[in-house]
């Protein structure tokens, strides 16, 4: 058990997986970051110089003891802006993978020799073999 699992490790599609995870992580940060950093800033200055994250509908209001109920938009439009240019972003290098592979199948192969061909090969072969 612990060979095929040491092979099913060492395939190149798991450890393919593995790579596409870590940089998925990693440009998932970058996204935040300008969505966070530009996108809502600039955002926000074209919308009347408000902070579009700090948006909310307040339920009910802070008591005592009792935290603030809201609704924060602003944080959720935040997180939908990240998925839609995460997404148009795999969308793209997907795309682009598969025009790669179209082309790479559309490589003309050589063609196999006719049945003829084959006949003579195999002619000319038993010919040299005899002299």
């Amino acid at each position: 058990m612990l060979k095929d699992f040491k092979k099913f490790a060492l395939k190149g599609n798991v450890i393919d997986l593995a790579i596409g995870v870590i940089i998925g992580g990693a440009f998932g940060k970058i996204v935040s970051s300008l969505v966070d950093d530009i996108i809502m800033p600039l955002l926000g200055i074209i919308l009347g110089r408000i902070d579009l994250t700090s948006l909310k509908l307040v339920i009910k209001p802070a008591a005592e003891d009792v935290a603030e109920l809201s609704l924060k938009y602003g944080q959720f439009l935040q997180s939908v802006i990240d998925f839609l240019i995460i997404a148009f972003s795999i969308f793209f290098m997907m795309k682009l993978l598969f025009a790669f592979k179209k082309k790479e199948e559309e490589k003309p192969k050589a063609p196999e020799p006719s049945k003829e061909e084959l006949l003579l090969t195999e002619i000319r072969d038993l010919l040299k073999e005899r002299k």
